[in-house]
């Protein structure tokens, strides 16, 4: 009678070390993604120091579908795809408007972004439409990517609705290695380049504006 139980112990022991073992497999290690942000590039700006002159209220940003999630989105030969293993920390289009609200809260600008709650106070309105947001690999798929960001704005005067501006900017930025390493600095700089612009731009419209 020992001898069988010590054996029915022992395959019992057995068939639950298989049995863990089939667990383990079903949850194989993988390589976790890398996690990168944008938007923290300084806002470089010609303009001097301003105190902060008009309230512009921004509308929710349009963004490109393809490209608004967690994705970093490459383009090569018109073949669209995500790269492997890697995410930004957040959702683009939330990183982005991050960035827009640092963007605007630079000593250069001399507009204030608005709440909601503050539209009826703002001079303008600004719809900011992301249209290109992506790692476009021009000259193959080896080459260092250029990264380029295409986004849409318009300013409308808040009494009237007027149109003020509407303008399409634009910026390239090539990375210097295509590597991860080098690809994320590079959405870095485009982002703060055309940021740059809309501020200087939105500025410019708002020193026209008449007192209020």
């Amino acid at each position: 009678m020992s001898i069988l139980r010590i054996t029915l112990r022992t395959a019992t022991i057995a068939v639950t070390a298989v049995a863990l073992t089939g667990c383990i497999s079903v949850f194989p290690k993988t390589k976790p993604s890398g996690l990168y942000r944008f938007g923290h590039a300084p806002v470089e700006s010609s303009r001097p120091a301003s105190e902060k002159g008009f309230g512009v209220y921004k509308t929710p940003t349009v963004f490109t579908r393809a490209a608004m999630s967690d994705r970093l989105l490459s383009v090569t030969n018109g073949e669209a795809a995500y790269i492997a293993d890697a995410r930004w920390v957040s959702p683009a289009i939330v990183l982005f408007d991050e960035a827009v609200a640092r963007s605007f809260e630079s000593e250069t600008s001399s507009a204030r972004l608005v709440t909601r709650g503050e539209a009826l106070k703002a001079a303008m309105a600004l719809r900011l439409e992301v249209r290109s947001f992506e790692t476009d690999y021009v000259n193959g798929p080896k080459a260092p990517p250029e990264v380029l960001v295409e986004i849409r704005a318009v300013m409308t005067r808040s009494n009237d609705r007027a149109l003020l501006g509407d303008k399409v900017f634009v910026a390239r930025v090539k990375a210097a290695d295509n590597r991860l390493s080098a690809i994320v600095p590079a959405y870095d700089h485009a982002v703060g380049q055309a940021l740059s612009e809309i501020v200087d731009w939105v500025d410019e419209a708002g020193a026209k504006l008449p007192a209020a």
